[in-house]
């Protein structure tokens, strides 16, 4: 990979968008190499997903205008695809997924803290979808999960505007959980992520697709999708071990993920 690297640590998996130079810009090697670094984890082990950028001033600035200034209609649209194809698989992705803002997530790198489960970032964080200020919309998923995270108004006052935020802003409105000092941040988000990756990993990836499933239909319909995740969970040797630790007044020995 020549702008994505991928590490383990224990349970976690740490997915780094490393173009610095460029402040993590994304270009369609960037989302190529991400899509194959999401088909590469070992799901048996990694358990929690940390996504983040290389340095200290970027998280991702956006996607790069120097390869689209020049896309047809049919290619915008195909490069839009590209993009929210990737976001999509981490969405969708059947581990928790983290993103570790450190600095610039403008256009695409909004966009791609967006797709992610729960988003902290560092004090020097800043946040905007800036595209109409270059004859654009957002392409990768802004106009649709902004709204759904920080509410319709907002979401609007934002693109519209091409108005950016800072870190403050970003947690009062909702769209990041936490805010850290810049080296605190890794810390707080392995820390978060080793909170995850030590419960039962089939009952999480079924809360995560319950809460993802069920905000997508009427309430009736959500509640049948939890009572089956929730039923699912009965067949996994994971139940009998939580339940039996818990009867037993000891520690869960180990969570099988089966």
């Amino acid at each position: 990979m020549e702008f994505v690297t991928y590490q383990v640590e224990g349970r976690i998996g740490i997915i780094t968008i490393n173009r610095p130079k460029a402040l993590n810009a994304l270009n369609s090697k960037v989302l190529e190499e991400l899509d194959k670094t999401l088909d590469g984890v070992e799901l048996n082990t990694v358990r929690a997903l940390i996504i983040t950028g290389a340095g200290e001033k970027s998280f991702v600035a956006g996607a790069d205008i120097s390869e689209m200034c020049a896309l047809t209609k049919a290619e915008g649209e195909a490069f839009g695809k590209k993009g929210n194809d990737v976001f999509r698989k981490i969405e969708t992705f059947p581990i928790p997924v983290i993103a570790a803002i450190n600095g610039y997530a403008l256009g695409g790198g909004c966009e791609l803290s967006l797709s992610c489960d729960i988003r902290i970032c560092s004090e020097n964080a800043i946040f905007g979808q800036p595209e109409v200020g270059l004859g654009i919309t957002p392409g990768f998923g802004g106009t649709q999960r902004l709204a759904r995270i920080v509410g319709i108004g907002m979401a609007k006052e934002m693109i519209y505007g091409a108005r950016s935020i800072k870190a403050e802003e970003a947690y009062r409105i909702g769209l990041v959980n936490q805010v850290y000092p810049l080296e605190e941040l890794m810390v707080a988000a392995k820390k978060m992520a080793e909170a995850i990756a030590k419960n039962a990993p089939i009952a999480v990836r079924n809360c995560k697709k319950a809460i993802d499933d069920g905000l997508q239909v009427d309430m009736d319909q959500a509640i049948s999708i939890e009572e089956k995740l929730f039923g699912n969970c009965f067949q996994t040797e994971d139940q009998k071990e939580g339940m039996s630790a818990f009867l037993e007044k000891r520690k869960v020995e180990t969570f099988f993920n089966k």
